[in-house]
């Protein structure tokens, strides 16, 4: 078995990529649709794309997420390194239900990777006991240092309706 750094890195590197294929399976987003920002001569333009998840364990909570997304041949390739910019906006789009309850106080409810293997978008929900209400939180993070750069919505729960919460 070799133990040359250089193939204790890649290891990891692969391991990282793997760990990350299987977070993003957390919730599949469906595209809403892309504005054009900047022109580009060879593969697709700089855009912004608007993107819908559902929460997978609160029925009826949909999280409406703008990013932008890199173009040019390194965007198109996947190569690029997308900003850390994003956008959340969060809404009751039907009856809400806790298909996993009891939901956790804090938790990660959708990641989307926005370059080749460190960097990724993270949405986490978070639950407000007192005023009966959903918090989802937006950011960027990287394997070395992350983002400031946050965005934050509430979806409040009808009282009649408590958030089952566990620890």
């Amino acid at each position: 078995m070799n133990t040359h750094p250089f193939h204790k890195a890649r290891r990891i590197g692969v391991l990282l990529a793997l760990a990350g294929a299987a977070l993003s399976a957390q919730a599949a987003a469906e595209t809403i649709g892309t504005v054009d920002t900047a022109f580009k001569l060879l593969g697709r333009d700089h855009d912004i794309i608007v993107e819908a998840y559902d929460d997978p364990a609160v029925q009826g909570v949909t999280c409406y997420v703008s990013r932008a997304r890199t173009g040019g041949i390194k965007g198109s390739l996947g190569l690029a390194e997308d900003k850390s910019e994003a956008s959340i906006a969060c809404r009751q789009t039907g009856p809400i239900t806790f298909a996993k309850a009891p939901l956790k106080k804090q938790e990660e409810v959708f990641s989307e990777r926005t370059s080749i293997l460190f960097k990724r978008l993270r949405v986490v929900r978070m639950v407000d006991s007192t005023r009966n209400t959903l918090i989802y939180l937006s950011y960027s993070d990287r394997l070395i240092d992350g983002s400031p750069q946050n965005s934050v919505t509430a979806v409040p729960v009808d009282r009649a309706t408590p958030i089952p919460v566990g620890k």
